[in-house]
């Protein structure tokens, strides 16, 4: 039987990463999973990687001058250049803490 406090929401790092290690590192995945640690595993996967996210965003948008005032001037742009942020930003989450 799960506890209570394993039925709380699981994000998009954490399925991730369950699906990753259900597939590619089943030993790792049944080990975590009949000790109890999966669940605790995955939101702490969640977490860093959320917090990793916005690091990587905030350094890059300020090392490209993707401001506010860029925002007021052309949103555009702005929502390009952020797209383009977070796209390379998760591909570098994703390798780092995800798949490895």
């Amino acid at each position: 039987m799960l506890d209570e406090t394993e039925r709380r929401h699981i994000g998009k790092y954490g399925r991730l990463r369950k699906r990753y290690l259900k597939e590619h590192r089943p030993v790792f995945y049944t080990n975590l999973l009949v000790t109890g640690k999966l669940f605790q595993h995955l939101v702490e996967i969640e977490h860093v990687c959320e917090e990793r996210m916005d690091l990587l965003t905030r350094r890059m948008a300020r090392q490209e001058g993707v401001t506010e005032a860029l925002k007021a001037a052309d949103q555009m742009e702005w929502i390009r250049r952020m797209n383009s942020i977070q796209s390379r930003a998760e591909e570098i989450v994703l390798s780092e803490l995800i798949y490895s």
